[in-house]
């Protein structure tokens, strides 16, 4: 097992929602499922995450994930 770290790279914070609302199952249905209010509260919360973590700067948007990458060897 190793971690290993994932980049999420985007234009912005607004497409990083935008992509993830259009094809992310979990974001896309959290946003089906809330009235409008909750879905701006929502892609506000979201922004505010991603800008916190945001790694880029002012041009862009750079979020780190890390992940554990498992390598099974059959014998």
């Amino acid at each position: 097992m190793t971690r290993r770290t994932f980049n999420f790279r985007y234009r912005s914070a607004a497409h990083f929602i935008d992509v993830f609302r259009r094809w992310y199952g979990p974001i896309h249905k959290a946003f089906a499922a809330l009235p409008n209010e909750g879905a701006l509260a929502l892609e506000a919360d979201l922004t505010e995450l991603i800008n916190r973590l945001n790694r880029a700067g002012d041009k862009s948007v750079v979020v780190p994930s890390e992940y554990l990458e498992v390598v099974i060897t059959r014998r």
